[in-house]
């Protein structure tokens, strides 16, 4: 793959434009188009009824296939990595720290030309105690080269988890990308409901603070999808139309395992910009038998199925499948072994590296061009960037609600009337 001229000399300027602080601090002589997560989202919205990946990149192989598939359907695209996958505790060899270096990285080397914005996600809050020190990490992750964040506070009570929002925001700066969430994500217990989200929302406009994306628990899953009811299209269409007032997208957590046609649907019938994928890279990479949207297919003893001559080779994955037994790790817990083998990966022949991140980039080509309609997309955001010649597009929306209506002991008397069902405690990280 050899550098587009498509762009040539626009591209050359939307590079000096575009680029954040922190990036050109970091990789002051990179052809890397890398971006803030909020030139992404206004990207999909300008164009419509469309949403792009937001790839986990649990490995090497993921990321080079994702950035290829993009490059070839011309679609910006977002890189991520949640903080139990890639954070303090990594069961990934790409962390929230290495990531923006490994992707521009490997833009460089294969040439890749489209917009990508790098988003820590799911940067978990589970009580008041851990506020404090994410302020700190918060900043780091911005000094490695993060472009969007989200502040995922979704598992404690909505007072406390809009509080913990406002209490981080100064920490993220104000051209990043930025997503919260509401309802923890647990498949169809605890689905979250218009008023919660209206609640934090407002919230958080009467503090100036406007978020690019807001996730919902509305029926999917972390992982493999085992329910079968995946996405609930009406429950997350409702729930954005009630912030539409608001000027804030959708983001889809967990679309492995979800059929074309819910994900289709999605894009078009609802207000969602960005659509996480994770364990149907992870197992396109290995050579894992999937469906056509990438939930795994099990043999009758409830093994996962190794194709043949596709993926990783069958000598190493028995080596994994051992390491996996021997270690407790069954069905979506053998994402833990991405960590432990990276390096015994990008150790084999070349075809079969080569043919790991192939399998990636032509799945996720499919999903871009067939099934979230984002083709063409990354015209559109440099196309932004050399009218705003800015690194930031600006928010999309402006303060509605008085901040004096929501002060601390007004948030917490508001909460108290909000009637919901979070479900049942337990683990429910990506």
């Amino acid at each position: 793959m050899t550098i587009s001229n498509k762009y040539s000399e626009a591209f050359e300027t939307a590079l000096d434009y575009g680029r954040p602080p922190n990036i050109k601090k970091i990789f002051p002589n990179s052809k890397a188009l890398i971006v803030s997560g909020k030139y992404i989202d206004q990207a999909m919205l300008k164009k419509g009824n469309c949403m792009t990946i937001a790839a986990n990149a649990r490995s090497s192989f993921v990321l080079r296939g994702t950035l290829a598939a993009a490059q070839r359907a011309n679609a910006a695209v977002i890189i991520e990595i949640a903080r139990s996958e890639g954070g303090t505790n990594a069961y990934c060899p790409i962390s929230l720290w290495n990531m923006a270096r490994q992707t521009d990285a490997i833009m460089n080397e294969l040439g890749i030309t489209i917009p990508v914005a790098i988003h820590a996600d799911h940067f978990g809050i589970k009580k008041p105690e851990d506020i404090e020190p994410a302020k700190t990490e918060i900043e780091s992750l911005f000094d490695a080269g993060i472009t969007s964040i989200a502040i995922d506070a979704s598992h404690m009570q909505d007072d406390q988890n809009l509080l913990a929002n406002i209490e981080l925001n100064p920490f993220v700066p104000d051209w990043a990308g930025l997503e919260t969430e509401v309802g923890e994500i647990k498949g169809t217990l605890g689905l979250s409901t218009a008023e919660e989200a209206l609640f934090l929302i407002q919230g958080l406009n009467a503090h100036t603070i406007f978020p690019d994306w807001i996730a919902l628990n509305n029926g999917t899953t972390h992982g493999i999808e085992e329910s079968g009811a995946g996405i609930d299209v009406q429950l997350t269409a409702q729930i954005h139309k009630t912030l539409a007032p608001y000027g804030i997208s959708g983001a889809q957590h967990g679309t492995s395992g979800n059929n074309s046609d819910k994900l289709r649907a999605i894009a078009s019938d609802t207000s969602t910009t960005k659509a996480n994928v994770a364990t149907a890279l992870q197992m396109v990479s290995w050579g894992i038998k999937v469906n056509d949207y990438g939930n795994a297919i099990l043999d009758d003893t409830g093994n996962f199925i190794k194709e043949k001559g596709k993926g990783l080779t069958q000598e190493m994955w028995s080596k994994m499948q051992a390491f996996a037994t021997e270690n407790g790790l069954k069905g979506g817990d053998v994402k833990k072994l991405n960590l432990p083998f990276e390096n015994y990966l990008l150790a084999l022949p070349q075809e079969i590296r080569q043919r790991m991140a192939k399998n990636v980039e032509n799945f996720v080509y499919t999903l871009l061009t067939e099934v979230f309609n984002a083709t063409d997309t990354a015209d559109i955001l440099i196309g932004q960037i050399l009218a705003t010649k800015s690194h930031t597009p600006g928010p999309k929306t402006k303060k509605i609600e008085s901040r004096t209506d929501w002060t601390q002991e007004k948030i917490m008397k508001r909460a108290c009337n909000i009637i919901s069902d979070k479900g049942p405690d337990g683990n429910f990280d990506d």
